[in-house]
């Protein structure tokens, strides 16, 4: 095959595995979203998944390389490669639901890996394998180190995937045409592979001659040399850092700032931007010019980790997203000015994949679990000053530079952990974000209030004052969508003692509508939730009514347990960025159907600053041929929040009781949308 087939061959073939490669992680995780409460863990356990088989994949890839004659690594790529053909398409199976008593994070780690485990795996090894063999191969001579542009192709292709899944593919394929889609795309991508070991299992080797292209910087002086062990650790250290930050600012945004859905995709974009220019070409990154402007990003990120100065969107955004732009040009930049020769090549992937890992793991997972608050970011760019004055050792200014920055960004931390602790009378983080509560104090001690906050997001208040703390507060006013259902049920039977269902529990507030008799059967997630509740506020204790408690995802219990009979069951999880959508489609509103009592209505709390979710209710219960009414209060002239409510009952008549018949709104206009099911759903399809 001629030399320029050969690399459009190649080029394809890696481009077409990183385009899929991105393609497949939200497309599985939204299948096995429903089955496991559809709450933030299961996007983080699928991630770490992903990321430790990018390891593996690379390590895969280093070991072929280094213990098998070139025909040998073709063959034994080839069969694996149509192995994996078995493994289609990638439905997750039913036998894989689980049944509500398995471990969660190992049950889901097993599902994984028995649908996508072997395509991904393969996929994975597709970049540094294919680049190792163009370059051991006479079907591209004097390539020589120009082979990484691939790995900025790679990149590139990634990065068009994952910006045109939640636009082109989402919107318009539900969960089964985008399984099989992507399958048959794999199946192509098979197709390449096997045509590629079948060039490569007859191409004889690369002589060892130097490339007819020069490199175009400098690089060590023994670049066939095996790497050293700190020449390694470089090449761990800088994408471990690359990794850090790209979800420390990730986190920083969307929890501490502002609860935006799709904020997490500006960060991923430029993370992704920054491997693609700095391997492209070495015109992009020029130390002389970035390491300055990565001091400066650091100082000025450090120095917004103050409440009173990042924690404004409009400047935080630009402040973080640009700053994670220059940091990650400086670290993957020098990571491509420091890469070795083709030799090693595969090494190099290697430990830039054991870098990314390791860097995803500690954000990820031990942050969590270590850390009260989101302060990763700060350490973070701490250590990315340190690493700035290892790289610089030889120079003494660079040296002292790079250590003086580290202490400015251990200033800024110490500035936010006080800000936090600063009037905060609890501030707690699990799996599930943060949680905090304060002490609000106006003009007037009787409106004094104690707020929760999960992020950025208030959950709640409660007034200080003993005389008002059974008053409904914020979202849960006696006007509001759920105070006028509570209001009208018990008016239609009145004496007889309601069951109310919660889903989302926040500070307690409904509670202060039971009555003695009463029953308010609560379903919260979070256990912290449950014990903030209990500590910090008083609407469960003060309740006359009987308060059950159930810890877990509301769906999953709901399906497990006999019909409740409530005669409001309320749905409040969708005030953050992260809707949990398995709670809003129309399997779960049949499940909520199932529990109601004759005459029950299901209130749906979908006050939301950037989503328009009442016409996403209001199709959903079209589909189920039920009745909704839209609530819209202003609250004007009182201490609540404006709030939307979408009630939905079985009959008309039900809502049009006393407290209801004329309290309804036109729904929003949303032309086009279709009925949500756990099958296809769309959170970009109602931005605001």
């Amino acid at each position: 095959m001629p030399t320029a087939a050969a690399r459009a061959l190649f080029a394809g073939t890696i481009f077409t595995s990183a385009f899929l490669l991105f393609l497949v992680q939200p497309l599985i995780a939204k299948q096995i979203l429903p089955w496991f409460g559809g709450s933030a863990a299961v996007w983080s356990i699928c991630m770490v998944f992903f990321q430790c088989l990018l390891l593996a994949g690379y390590a895969y890839s280093d070991q072929l390389v280094r213990r098998l004659r070139q025909r040998r690594q073709a063959q034994l790529h080839a069969a694996l490669l149509l192995a994996s053909l078995a493994t289609l398409p990638i439905v997750a199976a039913p036998h894989w639901k689980p049944a509500g008593h398995e471990e969660p994070t190992l049950w889901i780690l097993g599902l994984l890996l028995a649908t996508v485990g072997l395509p991904y795996f393969l996929l994975c090894t597709t970049g540094p394998l294919l680049q190792a063999w163009l370059s051991g191969t006479t079907l591209a001579a004097g390539l020589g180190r120009q082979v990484y542009r691939y790995f900025s192709l790679s990149n590139l292709a990634s990065l068009a995937s994952l910006l045109c899944y939640p636009v082109l593919i989402e919107p318009r394929f539900a969960l089964l045409p985008q399984a099989w889609g992507w399958s048959t795309g794999y199946a192509a991508f098979v197709l390449l592979g096997c045509g590629v070991a079948w060039q490569v299992g007859r191409a004889p080797p690369a002589q060892a001659a130097p490339a007819t292209t020069p490199a175009p910087v400098a690089v060590s002086p023994d670049d066939d040399a095996a790497p050293g062990p700190l020449r390694q650790a470089l090449w761990l250290v800088l994408p471990a850092l690359g990794s850090w930050l790209l979800l420390a600012v990730t986190n920083h945004l969307t929890q501490n700032v502002a609860a935006v859905p799709f904020l997490w995709v500006l960060p991923l974009v430029v993370y992704l931007l920054s491997f693609v220019l700095c391997f492209e070409s070495d015109r992009w990154y020029r130390r002389r010019v970035w390491l300055p402007l990565a001091a400066l990003a650091l100082l000025l990120c450090a120095w917004g980790l103050q409440d009173s100065l990042g924690s404004r969107l409009q400047t935080a955004l630009p402040l973080y997203v640009g700053g994670l732009f220059l940091l990650c040009m400086a670290l993957h930049g020098e990571m491509a000015r420091d890469r070795p020769g083709p030799r090693w090549l595969t090494r190099f992937y290697l430990m830039l994949a054991c870098g990314g890992a390791l860097g995803g793991i500690v954000v990820g997972l031990l942050a969590p679990r270590l850390l009260p608050g989101y302060y990763e970011l700060g350490l973070g760019l701490a250590l990315c000053a340190l690493a700035g004055a290892a790289v610089g050792w030889r120079h003494p200014a660079a040296r002292a530079a790079g250590l003086v920055i580290a202490l400015a960004c251990l200033a800024g931390l110490a500035l936010q952990v006080h800000d936090d602790r600063a009037g905060a009378r609890l501030l707690e983080r699990n799996f599930y974000g943060t949680l905090s509560t304060l002490d609000t104090h106006r003009d007037d001690p009787a409106d004094d209030v104690r707020q929760m906050y999960h992020g950025s997001v208030k959950h709640g208040e409660q007034y200080l004052a003993p005389a008002r703390r059974r008053e409904p507060t914020t979202y849960y006013g006696a006007s509001a969508g759920i105070g006028r259902a509570l209001q009208a049920a018990m008016e239609a039977a009145p004496g007889r003692p309601l069951r109310v269902g919660l889903i989302g529990l926040g500070a307690g507030t409904l509670a202060s509508y039971g009555r003695a008799g009463d029953v308010y059967r609560v379903y919260e997630i979070n256990p912290q939730v449950f014990d903030a509740a209990d500590r910090e506020f008083s609407f469960l204790r003060d309740s006359p009514a009987t308060i059950e408690r159930v810890l877990g995802d509301a769906r999953l219990a709901l399906e497990r347990e006999p019909a409740q009979r409530f005669d409001v069951l309320a749905v409040d999880a969708f005030s953050g960025d992260a809707v949990p959508m398995h709670l809003i489609t129309t399997q779960a509103l049949a499940l909520y159907e199932r529990h109601l009592a004759p005459g029950g209505l299901v209130a749906f709390h979908v006050t939301n600053r950037f989503l328009n979710l009442p016409p996403v209710v209001q199709r959903v219960a079209e589909a189920r041929g039920l009745h909704a009414l839209y609530v819209h209060d202003e609250a004007e002239g009182s201490d609540l929040r404006r709030t939307d409510w979408v009630l939905v009952a079985r009959e008309s008549a039900t809502l049009q009781r006393t407290r209801l018949r004329d309290a309804g709104s036109p729904f929003p206009e949303l032309p086009g949308l279709a009925a949500w099911t756990d099958d296809f759903n769309n959170l970009f399809g109602v931005l605001r």
